[in-house]
């Protein structure tokens, strides 16, 4: 059986979590966290696909249906992937159950519809 909803987590240099809320949002997310975040990387790891590595970062957490993942993770890379300026990632993870959110989680279910 396959989890009732899915998070998208993506990483973004700082500044850039407006780009993936944007495209988020035109792939049918409703809204997102974001975390302000920094990266450690040794000397080894400085350039990384061939661009500086920013250690200021964002991580942007979205809940969503298993149904709109694919879509919003397209978006989200298209507008702020690794060959973007935000050098962004995306992955998601299975979410069995949520707990206090009710109303949310009622408007995400619709969406699926």
């Amino acid at each position: 059986m396959s989890a009732a909803f899915e998070m998208i987590l993506t990483i973004v240099n700082n500044g850039f979590s407006d780009i993936v809320m944007d495209a988020a949002r035109s792939a049918g997310a409703r809204g997102g966290t974001i975390l302000h975040a920094r990266g450690t990387v040794g000397e080894e790891m400085k350039k990384f696909f061939g661009v500086t590595i920013d250690p200021e970062k964002e991580v942007i957490l979205i809940l969503t249906t298993h149904e709109k993942r694919t879509a919003m993770m397209k978006a989200i890379g298209d507008a702020a992937g690794l060959r973007s300026e935000a050098r962004g990632m995306s992955f998601s993870v299975p979410v069995d159950d949520v707990v206090g959110i009710t109303g949310a989680i009622e408007a995400l279910n619709e969406g699926a519809e």
